[in-house]
């Protein structure tokens, strides 16, 4: 299987008050916190390509360019989908949009480099 620039793949989240600024502690407003929708956005980025990486390989994030454009109040949904805009050797580079319904409540670009699994978690320090 091979990495090429259109694979892409969709995430939902109706939110809930673990997903609020409020709680995640990145502001002090009950409404869909940002860094929620970045784990949102890279869940999609991970499930694009999960069926396309060569064995015993992952992606991990690298760079990532946000802009929260909407809040979105406990209860409302989003679906953040990311699409595989570039492949340059082990960089991947995603783009990305999130709507509130037919509101775009975010957009952006999430960069992720393929690694080996294992020679990846022997460099890691406990």
């Amino acid at each position: 299987m091979e990495l090429e620039p259109g694979l892409g793949a969709r995430v939902a989240l109706t939110v809930t008050d673990s997903d609020t600024a409020q709680t995640l502690g990145s502001g002090d407003v009950p409404v869909l916190g940002t860094p929620r929708v970045l784990a949102l956005v890279e869940a999609a980025t991970v499930r694009a390509t999960a069926r396309h990486l060569p064995p015993g390989t992952t992606t991990v994030g690298t760079r990532v360019q946000l802009e929260h454009l909407l809040a979105t109040p406990v209860g409302g949904t989003v679906t953040a989908e990311a699409r595989l805009s570039t492949v340059d050797g082990r960089r991947l580079v995603f783009e990305f949009t999130v709507h509130d319904g037919d509101r775009l409540a975010a957009r952006g670009t999430v960069e992720r480099t393929l690694v080996d699994r294992e020679k990846f978690l022997a460099k890691v320090v406990p």
